[in-house]
């Protein structure tokens, strides 16, 4: 299994996930170059090919043996998708979390998407955020690590409010649109391949952080639209199924359950 984080998170985030899957099968995780602990030489935001064939690279030169679980969670899912069409013979099954999807638009009302069009990315600074919303931040990243071991969880969060990595996170986010567009070039991934979609049914701090001034009927919509488009987007597979998780949202899923992913995975193990 290869476990592929969100944008602006980086492998040990998923580390519940990591330790669960270990048990039973092999597990693996990384951080895209560019982002988290890798090689911060490389140039962002990037291309799904430009990273997904340095992931594929990266196994061969591990020596770990396909095919693979891709288990991608936001972002990350956009990796695993477009693997999965343009390279199907890596991919023995998918498991994605909160994917980040080409339609999106299209499922939520126009309302919502007019105040993402209003965000302007390149306006926001983050060389020197005011201390008040770095604790803020870390508050919200010690609540959900709490039972982490210390050597993983302190130099998470640590990094997590650090201006560097509050940039990186929005600058490999950047070229969502292009992202978009390369994932429709791709086509659609083979309907064989085992899916499984996870859609946090709940809305969780960190989303609230990111939602004030946006009412809780257009937050509901926003779940609601995701939830056709999951249920949409698992249909295109034979075997593929959309699981609802309550509770948890957007960023929170991997975290607070990290026992539904590792049980989809072990569900696509089965024979």
């Amino acid at each position: 299994m290869v476990l592929l984080p969100g944008g602006g998170c980086v492998g040990l985030d998923l580390w519940p996930i990591l330790d669960g899957v270990a048990q039973f099968a092999t597990a693996v995780t990384y951080d895209r170059g560019g982002t988290g602990w890798s090689d911060r030489d490389v140039h962002l935001p990037r291309t799904l090919a430009d990273a997904t064939d340095e992931l594929l690279e990266l196994l061969r030169v591990a020596d770990i043996a396909g095919p693979y679980i891709f288990v991608g969670h936001s972002l990350g899912a956009f990796y695993a998708r477009h693997l999965a069409a343009r390279r199907p013979e890596t991919v023995a099954g998918l498991v994605l979390l909160e994917p980040a999807h080409e339609d999106l638009r299209a499922y939520m009302p126009k309302e919502l998407t007019d105040s993402w069009d209003a965000f302007d990315p390149g306006a926001v600074s983050l060389e020197a955020p005011p201390q008040q919303v770095l604790d803020f931040y870390r508050g919200l990243f010690e609540q959900e690590m709490t039972a982490w071991p210390a050597e993983i969880r302190e130099p998470l969060i640590a990094n997590h409010v650090h201006p560097r990595w509050l940039q990186i996170g929005i600058r490999e986010a950047a070229n969502l649109p292009a992202l978009n567009d390369e994932m429709r070039a791709a086509g659609p991934a083979p309907a064989d391949i085992p899916t499984v979609v996870l859609t946090a049914m709940d809305v969780d701090p960190f989303k609230r952080a990111v939602s004030m001034g946006v009412s809780d009927e257009l937050l509901q919509a926003e779940i609601d639209g995701k939830t056709r488009l999951y249920d949409d987007l698992a249909a295109t597979f034979t075997h593929g199924e959309n699981r609802r998780i309550e509770g948890v949202g957007h960023a929170t899923l991997p975290m607070r359950r990290p026992d539904v992913v590792v049980q989809a995975v072990r569900d696509l193990l089965q024979p």
